[in-house]
């Protein structure tokens, strides 16, 4: 654990803050906790008072100095209420913590076993990679994939779907995947390893839906949490993250290498910048995901293609890069203003940029035809670009390759 937190805090303070509040919660369930340490040992990790009351009537409540504190709390800050009635909280001078919501999590986890409940984890568990290697193998028997889905914590006849998880060249995928899901950002049960180059999320929610399901769930609450990283971290001129994420479709556990290559398919179409460039849903692309099946040479000799290419490499630093993100917000609204808005610039600098383009493609993006045109050969491009290994960010500075 302390190797892992070393790693995570040179690559990202949130996720190593995320692990070390689960590695509190996690120890207190395997020392089978009572409610007056629960209480005390969580207002010491949050630094603010903490308090519980368990459906059986046991309560306790303590300051962050280990006191007991006698009465009724004046003001709670966040609160979890427990089945059938009881709840935790915390009660923080102010706006609660950046972490409250993780800590309120795990700590009505904990109160949950100690009333009797089983205890079913709703975070990503880091999993071993061999076994997350088997279950995505389509080659090994169903007996052994079965075992292997029982010893990760899934069960082997409800739906999942898998992701697909890459950063910036030379870090550690795995630890990528770590980091975006650190909060517990996806609901459901969550696996998390290093398959190869990437990091492999394994996620079984309640509303996962059948085989072949479209439910966006998974997907939007990725994109949801890349939002709140770049709210917290990022700029309007560079991206908080290099992350790029590709989402299968759901499917059945035995079948789970079919969602497996969709979300790697479906990582080839994601770019670093935007949430919603960056999270690929290989459902959300339909049609659109047969692209990636095409030889990329053929791609690259396609004329809209080699224009992409020479409007991302022929500008100055960081500026073909910025005309393909104006291209790529107007393409998928289909509003100037809402490109701007998400691009944070004024609709006057997005219309100047897709003027350009323009003039550079030889379109007219108000005409529907010829913005889906535009979009298609977009894709396609992006395609090439992942064949190269240098799928970035389309708005980046100082990577106009995108």
């Amino acid at each position: 654990m302390k190797g892992l937190l070393l790693r995570l805090s040179a690559l990202d303070a949130d996720a190593a803050t995320a692990v070390r509040v689960i590695a509190h919660f996690e120890a207190l369930l395997g020392g089978g906790p009572d409610p007056v340490t629960l209480a005390r040992s969580t207002a010491g990790l949050a630094g603010c008072a903490a308090g519980l009351e368990l459906p059986d009537g046991r309560a306790a409540r303590f300051g962050p100095d280990g006191l007991a504190l006698p009465g009724v709390p004046a003001q709670v800050s966040g609160r979890v209420d427990l089945e059938p009635s009881g709840g935790v909280w915390l009660e923080r001078p102010g706006v609660p913590g950046p972490f409250d919501e993780l800590v309120l999590e795990w700590m009505a986890i904990t109160a949950r076993v100690l009333a009797g409940r089983p205890w079913q984890p709703r975070v990503p568990t880091a999993a071993d990679p061999a076994l997350v290697e088997l279950v995505l193998s389509g080659r090994e028997d169903a007996t052994d994939r079965i075992r292997a889905l029982r010893l990760l914590g899934l069960a082997p006849d409800v739906p999942l779907r898998v992701v697909a998880v890459t950063g910036r060249p030379g870090t550690d995928a795995g630890l990528e995947a770590v980091a975006l899901l650190g909060r517990g950002a996806v609901r459901g049960t969550v696996r998390v390893a290093r398959a190869g180059a990437l990091g492999a999320v394994l996620v079984q929610s309640p509303d996962a839906g059948g085989p072949g399901s479209r439910t966006a769930s998974t997907t939007a609450e990725l994109r949801a949490a890349l939002h709140e990283r770049g709210r917290e971290r990022g700029t309007a001129h560079r991206p908080a993250h290099a992350v790029r994420v590709g989402v299968g479709a759901s499917a059945a556990p035995l079948d789970a290498r079919l969602s497996w290559e969709q979300a790697r398919s479906a990582l080839r179409f994601a770019v670093a910048g935007s949430p919603e460039e960056s999270v690929a849903d290989h459902g959300e692309l339909g049609p659109v995901a047969l692209l990636a099946d095409i030889p990329v040479e053929r791609l690259r000799a396609q004329e809209d293609v080699r224009r992409l290419t020479k409007l991302a490499c022929g500008e100055g630093a960081g500026q073909g890069g910025d005309l393909l993100a104006a291209l790529a917000a107007f393409c998928r609204t289909g509003s100037l203003r809402q490109a701007a808005l998400e691009l944070h610039l004024h609709h006057s600098s997005v219309a100047a940029r897709l003027a350009h383009v323009e003039k550079e493609l030889g379109l007219r993006l108000r005409d529907p035809q010829d913005r889906f045109g535009a979009q298609l050969a977009l894709y396609a491009w992006r395609l090439t670009q992942s064949a190269d290994g240098s799928a970035g960010s389309e708005g980046e500075e100082g990577n106009g390759t995108g």
